[in-house]
């Protein structure tokens, strides 16, 4: 079985199906901008648009995840679990108006991981598959 390079709680997707439920099908981005740019972004499917300069990691909860390609580089390493606290973030994701958002907890892979990583592609790869 290859190594997910994303997760989530069961707190995040508890939220993606209260999400779900109001907005259909749905998508995450994580830039590597400032200010939120740090927490992933929950998105209505293909509200955000997806290209080269992004990197599929693969699904969470039956939603894609993507990163900015930039971010990738720093991240390719390290599994993310993307979890969900109150608080409100500053951004346009769409849980924020149920007094929560979403953040990433990470961890390095092991050696072992790295030799059976589930295969990334970037947006353009990824829209042609789809």
């Amino acid at each position: 079985m290859p190594t997910a390079r994303v997760l989530s709680t069961l707190a995040a997707d508890a939220t993606i199906d209260l999400l779900r439920d109001e907005h259909g099908p749905l998508m995450f981005h994580q830039s590597g901008g400032c200010c939120d740019g740090s927490s992933p972004m929950c998105f209505a499917k293909g509200e955000f648009r997806v290209g080269a300069n992004d990197v599929w990691l693969g699904q969470i909860h039956g939603c894609d995840f993507f990163m900015s390609a930039s971010q990738f580089a720093y991240w390719q390493h390290t599994q993310l679990t993307v979890d969900v606290v109150k608080g409100r973030g500053a951004s346009f994701s769409l849980e924020i108006p149920l007094g929560v958002r979403f953040l990433i907890r990470s961890r390095l892979f092991t050696e072992a991981e790295e030799q059976a990583m589930t295969p990334v592609l970037d947006g353009e790869e990824y829209l042609t598959r789809a």
